[in-house]
């Protein structure tokens, strides 16, 4: 059976990766000083969860399009051609932004509204994500 530490740290940066106001870095950097797990399963767990949790909020982006004619949906369509466009004007590596607090979220959610091929998001996502954990896990690690 999986060490519940690491269920437990996939599932918190699976849910920090979503619209929750919740931080992963807290739970990883207290499993990273412990010593208890190889550096390589801390970041690959937490990258996996939090990549995850990314493309739930592209894939909710993604089905709320389709009913973008309803009445209760909450972009008009000046909103969404006005976010099309500011999102063309640097393509999808907006994407590699997708780990920073407060916009990183939404970005993920705003891909999927804004139909980012869904290779396209898990490279930039993953590279995004993946970096930060990488940068966070070395600087409270000795050595990987």
């Amino acid at each position: 059976m999986p060490d519940p530490s690491l269920i437990h740290l996939c599932l918190n940066a699976f849910l920090a990766a979503t619209l929750l106001p919740l931080p992963s870095e807290f739970m990883l950097t207290f499993l990273a000083t412990g010593h208890q797990h190889p550096f390589f399963i801390l970041w690959a767990t937490a990258t996996l969860g939090n990549v995850a949790g990314a493309v739930f909020n592209w894939f909710l982006g993604r089905s709320l399009l389709h009913h973008q004619h309803r009445r209760w949906f909450p972009f008009s369509p000046s909103a969404l051609d006005a976010a099309r466009q500011r999102f063309s004007r640097h393509g999808a590596w907006w994407l590699l932004l997708s780990w920073l607090p407060v916009i990183g979220d939404p970005l993920t959610f705003a891909a999927g509204v804004l139909r980012i091929p869904l290779p396209r998001f898990l490279l930039l996502v993953t590279l995004g994500k993946g970096g930060r954990y990488l940068l966070l896990l070395l600087a409270v690690t000795p050595t990987p």
